[in-house]
């Protein structure tokens, strides 16, 4: 991106001239304003004291994890977030099966505990398309389209987010989804808004578009679940890149969420990576909100990493630091606690025994 220089400046006799009331000034790079934010929280200790945060731990896919899971006994833990696959949900056309989420629900309420869904319409492995498999027709452009990483490689699929025809049978799920359990579960969140499409990958995709159909798809949500907490996972948008490139998208969905009702959220509590606190930590903890704000610490967190399996010995537990963080620099309601081990085990429960 080329930077244009905002300091006037004079040619006067051959000497460089600068007017006097910007000698000597240092220039604060914006997109580092809260790169040390998070040291304010290093004394924090365990164990996590009561916060008003409500607690999950997120199994993702494996919801058989939860069975005769620690979470059950622990007092500080609502219950469980789990991810469910439109294609597992509607396996035909109009055809639902819920019989999943039925049965996580059923389980958790015998033991005292409460289920948040996580809606899954995109997948980060090449293999996995998580659309029903009418979509993939051309009625609907295919329905899907493939996610890249940076060097090109495949990422993933992710759902016409943007198309007109998924939005309405992405509707009618969430429709059929509210009339079964809203009231009934603790919340429901959609995905991430980030995504590895362009234009180039797809001609249909623009960023424009993207902004406008993730505003139909969480007012769709707004419709469906009038009873219950709801939430989009807002963390970057296609087309900008905060704080130089701004084009209102990740902004907008922000203050679409707080109109309409909808809760906002984000995957990964990265406390010292540019990208993250630039983004989503910086809308959590520069906008007020009437509506739930969530956070949840995924794979790789625990250390300080995203997407990482690695294990670390001999570490100082992040789990007091990150609280702490969520609670008074960005003021959420729900965290959800990844059920990665060893660090889940080993850091998290005992910070909140």
């Amino acid at each position: 991106m080329q930077m244009r220089s905002c300091v006037p400046m004079m040619l006067t006799v051959g000497v460089l001239y600068m007017p006097a009331p910007l000698i000597g000034q240092s220039w604060e790079n914006p997109a580092n304003r809260y790169l040390t934010a998070h040291e304010a929280y290093d004394d924090a200790t365990c164990p996590v004291g009561a916060d008003g945060i409500q607690h999950f731990v997120y199994f993702a896919r494996d919801r058989r994890a939860m069975r005769r899971h620690a979470l059950l006994e622990s007092g500080r833990f609502e219950g469980a977030q789990v991810m469910y696959a439109w294609a597992d949900l509607e396996p035909h056309r109009g055809v639902y099966d819920f019989s999943d989420i039925q049965e996580d629900l059923a389980y958790l309420r015998l033991h005292g505990k409460t289920l948040f869904i996580q809606l899954q319409d995109a997948s980060f492995w090449h293999r996995n398309v998580p659309v029903p498999g009418y979509l993939r027709s051309d009625e609907f452009d295919g329905g899907a389209t493939e996610q890249f990483y940076e060097n090109g490689q495949p990422e993933g699929w992710v759902a016409k987010r943007w198309s007109p025809r998924v939005q309405e049978r992405f509707s009618a799920l969430l429709q059929a989804l509210g009339e079964e359990f809203d009231g009934e579960v603790a919340g429901i969140n959609l995905q991430e808004t980030a995504i590895g499409v362009s234009s180039e990958t797809d001609p249909s995709f623009s960023p424009e578009l993207y902004f406008e159909g993730i505003k139909t798809n969480m007012q769709a949500l707004a419709t469906a679940f009038p009873n219950t907490d709801k939430l989009q996972y807002a963390n970057f948008m296609p087309g900008e890149w905060l704080p130089w490139e701004d084009e209102g998208y990740l902004s907008g969905v922000y203050q679409h969420g707080e109109v309409i009702g909808v809760g906002l959220g984000t995957p990964d509590l990265l406390m010292q990576r540019k990208g993250q606190l630039n983004h989503p930590l910086a809308m959590m903890h520069e906008g007020t909100f009437s509506v739930p704000l969530g956070i949840a610490i995924q794979d790789g967190n625990y250390v300080g990493q995203t997407n990482s399996n690695e294990v670390q010995s001999g570490r100082t537990s992040l789990v007091p630091k990150l609280s702490a963080f969520a609670h008074e620099f960005l003021q959420v309601d729900y965290m959800f606690w990844v059920n990665q081990e060893p660090y889940f085990e080993e850091d998290v429960l005992p910070c909140f025994e």
